[in-house]
């Protein structure tokens, strides 16, 4: 029985000494898990196509790097339909890609490495090292090389090799479906 309580009365100085934070006083706790990858800016100002595409297929991450999933989001566009860069960045690829035409512009400012926008198929219009404006024209839907039922434009976005969801870089009022409304000012008196 003595000896369970000496147990006893040592358990708490344990606890705290493998519970205590090992930080020096004054310096900044580390984080606990560290994010892997910086978040994804909203700094999109038009859709690739259209005003409000209609939004055929959604981003569907893959569970692992060679699984199954959809890594970007198929918009509906007719054959010939202009494709407009969502974001200002640099033309890092304008060429075929398993017989497919794709361009690619990277998003200067976006972390490290920079974020990469993809749009295929699209017959380009830029080349290799240009410098493009959001809604700038970066090519045209080409009526053949699509994976969806009808013509499409596949709108992929990449951090270095991870592919993300694209919709993140619009801004939610460019998201938004269906008419603005105005709401009444309550309680500010008249001029």
């Amino acid at each position: 029985m003595r000896h369970a309580r000496a147990t006893w009365a040592l358990l708490p100085a344990l606890t705290f000494t493998f519970l205590a934070p090992t930080a020096r006083a004054g310096a900044p706790s580390p984080p606990l898990t560290p994010d892997p990858t910086p978040p994804v800016p909203a700094i999109g100002r038009t859709w690739p196509v259209g005003t409000r595409p209609a939004v055929l297929r959604g981003w569907q991450p893959p569970a692992t790097v060679y699984g199954r999933g959809h890594r970007g989001v198929d918009l509906a566009a007719p054959p010939g339909a202009r494709v407009r860069a969502v974001a200002a960045g640099k033309v890092s690829f304008a060429g075929r890609v398993a017989g497919r035409p794709v361009v690619s512009v990277e998003l200067p400012g976006t972390g490290d490495p920079p974020l990469r926008t993809t749009y295929e198929p699209v017959h380009p219009s830029v080349t290799k090292g240009d410098e493009v404006e959001a809604g700038e024209t970066i090519g045209t839907v080409e009526a053949t090389g699509s994976h969806c039922s009808a013509t499409c434009v596949h709108w992929g976005l990449l951090r270095g090799e991870t592919y993300l969801d694209p919709l993140t870089l619009l801004p939610p009022w460019l998201l938004h479906r269906g008419p603005s409304r105005l709401l009444p000012v309550l309680d500010v008196p008249l001029p």
